[in-house]
């Protein structure tokens, strides 16, 4: 059994939200700075993203730098993570494929995420309809099995996620369970490291819908600018009965209150409302009324540029030096290369197919047929 190792990653489809940030970023950096682990990796999943943009690999090619900044900007250090593009590391095309003989196709279609991909149709942020054509193809369909090679190659025994990406860690670990069982103990068994803060399981968008999507145009991006920020909190969502500000207001499915639970800490009241000492009364006094939305936007503006201003001044450095970030990344992967490679060689030769290394089937094949 190995020591605790880490492994996370997102597809880079676009530039990453704040929903990113307290859904896993955020967890990640604490993690990193927390120490007391052997090994953390976080990669970008760009071969993963061409799974639903194999028409589109310009769009995949040029959010690679986009997530790096992001990763940096939010506090990632390389020299504590293995930074990595996933398809620069061909050890886990190959666990894939061998992993796809332990799944399925039920129960790949009973996954979560296949089946939401499957039965319903997106739309992007010009409006068009998205949709697979004339059908789903095979490598989305299967990419809760590369998913589990991401993971295994690197032994990961914790994996920062959302809530919406636990099927994925479930599904895994039943392909690592088969795998241990027909070959023997290989594998490792990673567990989902969730945010402890229930906001932050799932932030809604700015809109109010179930979930903050670039597609849907209702994200707040850890990139963007102060004024582009301010423009989008204060046409946030809020509570559609509290038209007068003597009307009591609802807190529940309010979007404006459930950013302030996943960012704001009883200091940023001494800091900027001092009228009230914790959340909590400034809910009171909401949900009793007499207390606008403006107000409570316009504080929440304030709490979220506390948090995004350092990420906002270290993107700008990283900004001024591309190519030392690309550099960053091939290291990375090269180092993550490395690492696939040794649990490929385990695996191979779990499976019985690491003809060229197994010197005593050589020698055994030589005997049976007369050379020795």
């Amino acid at each position: 059994m190995t020591g605790r190792i880490i492994l996370t990653g997102d597809r880079p489809t676009g530039r990453l939200h704040i929903g990113h940030y307290v859904g896993s970023l955020r967890n990640r950096v604490a993690i990193q700075n927390a120490g007391g682990y052997e090994k953390m990796f976080v990669f970008i999943a760009d071969a993963q993203a061409l799974t639903d943009n194999f028409d589109n690999p310009e769009k995949v090619r040029q959010n690679i730098i986009e997530v790096a900044l992001d990763y940096l900007s939010v506090g990632l250090d390389p020299n504590k993570v293995t930074l990595f593009i996933q398809s620069q590391i061909p050890q886990l095309t190959e666990l894939t494929f061998y992993y796809m003989n332990l799944v399925t196709v039920a129960r790949l279609q009973r996954n979560p995420t296949v089946k939401t991909e499957i039965t319903m149709r997106g739309f992007n942020a010009e409006g068009e309809e998205q949709a697979f054509g004339s059908g789903l193809p095979v490598g989305f369909f299967c990419y809760p099995i590369s998913q589990a090679a991401d993971i295994t190659a690197f032994k990961a025994t914790d994996v920062p996620v959302g809530e919406d990406q636990k099927p994925m860690i479930e599904q895994t670990v039943e392909i690592v369970r088969s795998f241990n069982r027909i070959y023997g103990e290989t594998l490792v068994e990673p567990k989902a490291v969730l945010p402890t803060n229930s906001a932050c399981l799932r932030l809604p968008g700015t809109d109010g819908k179930a979930k903050m999507s670039k597609s849907l145009g209702n994200c707040i991006y850890l990139a963007e600018s102060a004024d582009e920020m301010r423009k989008k909190v204060m046409s946030m969502y809020t509570d559609p009965l509290h038209i007068n500000v003597s009307d009591p207001g609802h807190i529940e499915g309010n979007t404006v209150f459930t950013y302030l639970d996943a960012f704001c800490r009883d200091e940023h009241f001494a800091l900027y409302w001092p009228d009230y000492a914790n959340l909590d009364e400034l809910k009171a006094h909401y949900q009793k009324g007499g207390l606008g939305d403006v107000k409570c936007k316009r504080f929440l503006e304030k709490i979220l540029n506390d948090e995004l201003e350092p990420i906002r001044a270290r993107r700008k450095e990283y900004e001024k030096d591309i190519p030392s970030v690309y550099e960053i990344l091939k290291k990375g992967s090269e180092a993550a290369e490395a690492a696939a490679q040794a649990t490929l060689d385990e695996v191979k030769k779990a499976m019985k197919i690491d003809y060229f290394n197994d010197k005593a089937l050589i020698e055994e094949q030589a005997r049976r047929f007369g050379d020795l």
